[in-house]
């Protein structure tokens, strides 16, 4: 049986049914940048037991993985058939803090008032489109490599789901009109659409470069559309159901057959 682990965001974890706890052999690890995920751990910080209000057990999860860089040792724990990776995660800022750690400033470490904690004080901004984080997030994927060449991961198959923000959203009836309203990362923090398309393509190309191995997953253009009706809202990578219909067929051929779009 296929034992998957994904290392992105939801355009992939929702090709799996949604349970109130994941399935046994399928690991997701979101909201982390791969230059925060390969950095040390934010010193002095302690895990706490309950999530901060306003957020789910999973969200406050998710934030002290990253916080506490526990996301790789999970990986190999779990000894994965197939590990995917996305990129609409790194949509997110990075903060440096003064150790030198990096963290993804996503909207639960944002929210959940982590950032009030002495551990995570005086950090210094690294905007995602900056050539600052896209330097570190290329020096993480020459350690990517080195870490799955030196770990049980080497034994996985490395795949990309290849992503970009959609431009069009769908309409009743079928069709598209141009995306409505401005994108944001989160409320009040607007982001550059075309920008990070440009991004993620610079970031698919140093990946597969650096991985020649990975084998690739993309839905087709026309399905690449924006989601009125999608459960998490409209948004330019919450996607239409073709949009995954796409994705669970490439990934089936690569023998990952539990991924399931329906109620996408």
């Amino acid at each position: 049986m296929a034992r998957i682990a994904i290392v992105g965001s939801c355009i992939t974890r929702d090709l799996w049914p949604l349970r109130e706890a994941a399935p046994q052999d399928l690991l997701y690890v979101s909201r982390s940048s791969l230059a925060s995920l390969l950095s040390s751990p934010a010193p002095g910080y302690r895990a706490q037991p309950d999530p901060p209000e306003g957020l789910t057990r999973y969200q406050h999860l998710a934030v002290e993985a990253d916080l506490l860089k526990t996301g790789l040792a999970q990986l190999i724990a779990h000894r994965p058939t197939h590990l995917i990776f996305d990129f609409i995660d790194e949509r997110f800022d990075l903060l440096r803090l003064p150790s030198g750690a990096l963290v993804t400033h996503s909207f639960e470490l944002e929210t959940g008032g982590y950032l009030q904690q002495p551990a995570l004080a005086a950090p210094q901004a690294v905007p995602r489109l900056s050539v600052a984080a896209y330097r570190l997030w290329r020096q993480a994927v020459v350690d990517l490599a080195e870490l799955l060449r030196m770990t049980v991961l080497r034994e996985a198959r490395l795949i990309l789901h290849s992503a970009q923000w959609a431009e069009r959203q769908a309409i009743p009836g079928g069709g598209s009109v141009p995306l409505q309203g401005h994108p944001h990362i989160w409320d009040g923090r607007p982001a550059d659409l075309a920008g990070h398309n440009r991004m993620l393509a610079q970031y698919e190309a140093h990946f597969l470069a650096s991985l020649p191995q990975a084998q690739v997953v993309r839905a087709r253009p026309e399905h690449r559309l924006a989601d009125p009706e999608h459960r998490w809202g409209l948004s330019p990578f919450h996607y239409v159901p073709a949009y995954y219909q796409d994705i669970s067929r490439a990934l089936a051929a690569l023998g990952v057959e539990e991924a399931a779009a329906s109620g996408v």
